[in-house]
């Protein structure tokens, strides 16, 4: 295809329409929406893994609309109603399909990867880890849109009708929604008897992924092989029918699609924990002492080395041999509603967690100590915690005064006018009685059974 035909080709075809539909509604999207890909260490413009998965995550609408503005396009010939006059012609079919794919495709491809580079420019500018395994994602992401469109260009061509557009996108869509809701999940129960889903292995023909939760995760190689599959084999079958002069070879051309669906099923994951895997090399910790964190997150390292260092010695000095010895950013990916798994030797932290993402300074050395005694044992992915009494009663025993910790402010409570008490009750013991309450609360807050705050107080503590 030389320029003067891709020139010709934009002029008269949808495919430049289709490409700044799909630019400017992604967009509008992702700048006049104030969601989660705004919010946290998983922001669509802080990491690049993160910005790959949300721009895929977009895919739940622009691909229905690639699908449906293709179908668009296959109806060129029929609306104009030159079908028999280009069959007459000594031109093959396919130079023809080629020429109409191609540019559509361009048109797709470079919409897609302008979305990227507005995340990637912006990305450039938070985070000090550059890496090239966001790639796979996007270059999935790309092709999806590639088929999409050429699949519904031959849907248009072999059903030529002016509802075959919106049918086909509305169809998409629902397929879709579909795949992120009861089809594309399957119901388990964690650990704790938590009920829960968790992607299937049907869920990864859609082209969308799920919502970004952990910075460290990523798709895994195999998906990436199965998902390629499977929309080479849409494209395939989208040509076939652009080529196709009878209602067998239309027939035939559906070949392509179920032979990939099969063969991307054979290479597509079962298993969940194979779907959405932890990124190695994003996991590997950068160290200042006892103080870490994973490299996406290294330009934080200097803040909060100092606090880290501090919590640490504030925590020896109040626990002595039973003191934590290193601060780590949590790397552990758990299912949604998993029980979270905490330990003594070590404060585990989220840049994410409200204690720790407002924090600065002394206050961070707070949060920390607060970590450190009492984690906290919210499932993961849900919101709010009822630790936060436990949590300021424990930080004001390790500093010897109440200190207000950061993100705990809320109407109509005073957390530190309720902790006083408690707090001066425990100091009113002996040291063995004020160890022994700190070590059952600690107990019950790291095993996740019984309840701090009774422990605290002195009752049961699991």
């Amino acid at each position: 295809m030389n320029v003067r035909v891709l020139r010709i080709e934009l002029r008269r075809s949808v495919a430049p329409w289709a490409g700044a539909v799909v630019l400017t509604s992604a967009l509008a999207f992702l700048f006049l929406v104030d969601a989660a890909w705004w919010r946290g260490s998983t922001a669509w413009t802080a990491q690049w893994t993160s910005m790959a998965l949300w721009t895929r995550s977009l895919l739940f609408y622009l691909w229905p609309l690639a699908v449906g503005l293709g179908a668009l396009q296959g109806l060129r010939d029929h609306r104009s109603k030159m079908s028999e006059l280009l069959t007459s012609t000594p031109r093959p079919a396919r130079h023809r399909a080629a020429t109409l794919t191609g540019t559509t495709a361009i048109s797709l491809v470079s919409a897609f990867a302008l979305l990227v580079l507005v995340g990637g420019v912006q990305v450039l500018a938070n985070t000090e880890y550059t890496h090239l395994g966001w790639l796979p994602i996007s270059l999935v992401g790309a092709l999806s849109l590639v088929a999409g469109a050429v699949l519904g260009m031959g849907a248009g061509r072999a059903l030529p009708s002016v509802l075959t557009p919106p049918a086909l996108a509305m169809g998409a869509f629902v397929f879709t929604a579909l795949m992120h809701m009861s089809p594309g999940r399957t119901e388990t129960d964690t650990a704790a008897g938590v009920p829960s889903t968790e992607p299937n292995q049907v869920s990864l023909l859609s082209p969308a992924v799920q919502e970004v939760r952990d910075v460290l995760v990523t798709l895994s190689a195999s998906v990436h092989v199965g998902q390629t599959i499977w929309l080479l084999g849409m494209t395939a079958t989208g040509f076939a029918l652009l080529v196709a002069a009878t209602w067998r070879t239309r027939l035939i051309a559906l070949t392509p699609v179920l032979a990939g669906a099969a063969i991307a099923l054979l290479v597509l994951p079962s298993d969940p924990r194979r779907m959405y895997v932890v990124d190695e090399a994003a996991a590997e910790p950068v160290c200042d002492g006892p103080v870490c964190v994973t490299k996406t997150q290294q330009a934080r390292l200097a803040d909060l080395a100092g606090p880290g260092k501090e919590a640490l010695r504030l925590l020896h000095g109040a626990l002595g041999g039973q003191a934590p010895v290193s601060v780590r950013e949590n790397t552990a990916v758990l299912p949604e509603g998993s029980t979270p798994q905490w330990s003594r030797n070590t404060v585990l932290f989220d840049f994410d967690d409200g204690l720790i993402a407002v924090a600065k300074g002394e206050e961070l050395t707070w949060a920390l100590i607060a970590k450190g005694m009492v984690p906290g044992c919210t499932p993961v992915g849900w919101s709010g915690t009822g630790d936060d009494l436990a949590q300021t009663v424990a930080v004001g025993w390790v500093l010897g005064d109440l200190k207000p910790l950061p993100g705990m402010a809320g109407p109509g409570r005073d957390v530190g006018a309720e902790a006083r008490p408690i707090l001066n009750d425990l100091k009113s013991l002996p040291r063995a009685g004020q160890l022994s309450r700190i070590n059952a609360m600690r107990a019950a807050a790291f095993s996740c059974k019984g309840d701090v705050y009774d422990a605290l107080k002195g009752g049961a503590s699991g």
